[in-house]
């Protein structure tokens, strides 16, 4: 349900409306908009017949339920874009923010000069797998904390806020103690333990979609997440699991307009884990800007040949620097920046 505040209602109704909205057992979140406040309130369907208390209380406008089964990200409970700020770097509004950087952390060397590399090149935020979540048990499984220390030294020597992915719920406070941004896989979309410790932090959450995973289960996910009060969400679209086995994954590039109508989320693309080959992720961002997409998450080494992971899919430092050339032209086209 949403409870949609009079123009210019008091504080104090607000407060009485979360107050007794608690009371019959709801857990409300307040969502300020440009000329009213709505307050979104998640409980089970039992607890709709105590509404009626609710819309007839001072500074009430009107109470509506919320038909979708994803409500907080739904534009039913908020129409206006959300955007989400990440030390300085804004997701969702004009500028379309680049994060780069290798795929796995397998050094200082190797991450501090790619980090250098692609803040030179335009990059906002850097990215770097110290944890990797791998199809065998015998594959590289990252540095853990060693690595997370390497990300908190390049964020040292370049300023690049730092997004890396998190496994496990017993990692989420030592992943807290390093990065500026949490990254959920693919593989661990469902997994409502994770979702929920990271809904209970004030970092931003970078989502990303299964790789089976319809739309309305993505947005489903990241309720988990919203509900236990951060609002700092950020979906990914990487490319679902289809028939076809010329590219890793099937880019779902309608994924962003969808999305967009649907909720009011950012939506950013990762080509690399998409594409799964380095020639084909420069046409997948350039489509990505086009289409309205809120980020790019892209994969840099400095000798993909040598990566320890995902090697065939990460560009070069060169093909990176001309990349974002030829993105910020299409931005402009579109009307907005990189």
């Amino acid at each position: 349900m949403i409870v949609v505040m009079k123009i210019g209602a008091a504080q104090e109704s607000v407060a009485r409306v979360i107050e007794t909205a608690e009371e019959i057992g709801f857990n409300a979140h307040v969502i300020e908009g440009k000329e009213r406040v709505v307050i979104g309130l998640v409980g089970v369907d039992g607890q709709r017949d105590k509404m009626t208390v609710i819309g007839e209380m001072l500074g009430v406008d009107k109470v509506i339920p919320i038909s979708k089964p994803y409500k907080l990200s739904s534009r039913e409970v908020k129409d206006e874009p959300t955007i989400v700020d990440c030390c300085g770097v804004l997701f969702g509004g004009e500028n379309i923010p680049v994060i780069a950087g290798p795929c796995s952390v397998e050094s200082e060397e190797q991450t501090i000069k790619t980090a250098e590399f692609v803040k030179a090149a335009g990059a906002s935020m850097l990215r770097g797998g110290a944890f990797k979540p791998r199809t065998s048990p015998y594959a590289f499984q990252g540095l853990a904390e060693e690595g997370l220390k390497i990300l908190a030294k390049a964020r040292e020597v370049t300023g690049l806020p730092v997004v890396t992915e998190v496994t496990n719920p017993k990692y989420v406070d030592m992943v807290y103690k390093y990065a500026d941004m949490f990254q959920v896989g693919a593989r661990n979309i469902q997994n409502f333990a994770l979702l929920t410790e990271l809904g209970k932090t004030d970092k931003p959450v970078l989502l990303k979609r299964g790789m089976s995973t319809t739309i309305e289960e993505f947005l489903t996910a990241s309720e988990y997440i919203l509900c236990e009060g951060n609002k700092n969400v950020i979906l990914c679209e990487r490319g679902l699991r289809t028939f076809e086995t010329a590219t890793r994954n099937t880019l779902d590039i309608s994924a962003v307009p969808v999305i967009k109508a649907k909720s009011h989320l950012p939506i950013m693309i990762d080509p690399s884990h998409a594409a799964g080959h380095w020639q084909y992720v420069g046409p997948l961002s350039k489509a990505a800007v086009a289409i309205g997409a809120d980020g790019l998450i892209i994969e840099v080494h400095p000798n993909p040949e040598k990566a320890w992971s995902d090697g065939a899919q990460s560009l070069t430092p060169t093909q990176f620097l001309e990349l974002m050339g030829s993105l910020r032209s299409i931005a402009l086209a579109v009307g907005r920046t990189i």
